[in-house]
């Protein structure tokens, strides 16, 4: 099966066709999508500006990490199923707009990035968790994770104005 086959077969569930061609659902789903991306990307923000050392000081990292992100993964999930509802009512399509493409590519160097840090730098937070300025590869990471959530949401924000009128979004 070829990429827009499978596309189109996503489109023609039911759910799809509900949110495609209903009046309320896609709003609410969308509305949903929205907050949850806000409390991602300002959840992750508190821990980011941890990293670079302009915020939240006097708490070590380990501390901000571990009383932000709880919220950031719930509202993550909530993105994630919210988007792919949304995603369905008009797969095709969006699958191919180079502003969702390019979402997607800021999504997963946010998320390799996380990664990274995770398992390097992160390793080490015990050391320098509690200094007000980290080093700097945990304060690149940071700048990183900014950067990449700002792809995030400003192609994010594109894809609604680039697709075609009555197609969601």
């Amino acid at each position: 099966m070829d990429l827009d086959t499978l596309l189109r077969a996503i489109e023609a569930t039911a759910i799809a066709t509900e949110l495609r061609e209903g009046e309320s659902w896609f709003p609410w789903i969308e509305a949903i999508h929205v907050l949850a991306i806000t409390l991602v990307v300002g959840s992750i923000s508190i821990v980011d500006l941890r990293l670079l050392g302009w915020t939240s000081l006097d708490r070590a990292v380990g501390r901000v990490t571990a009383t932000v992100l709880p919220c950031t993964w719930t509202a993550f999930a909530v993105a994630a199923i919210s988007g792919a509802l949304l995603f369905s009512s008009n797969a095709m399509t969006y699958a191919h707009n180079s502003w969702f493409l390019a979402k997607f590519v800021f999504l997963g160097l946010a998320g390799v990035n996380m990664l990274i840090f995770q398992f390097g730098v992160n390793g080490s937070v015990d050391n320098w968790g509690s200094a007000a300025t980290p080093p700097g590869a945990a304060r690149i990471a940071g700048a990183l994770s900014l950067l990449f959530w700002i792809g995030v949401v400003t192609c994010g924000r594109w894809v609604g104005f680039t697709l075609q009128p009555g197609m969601g979004g």
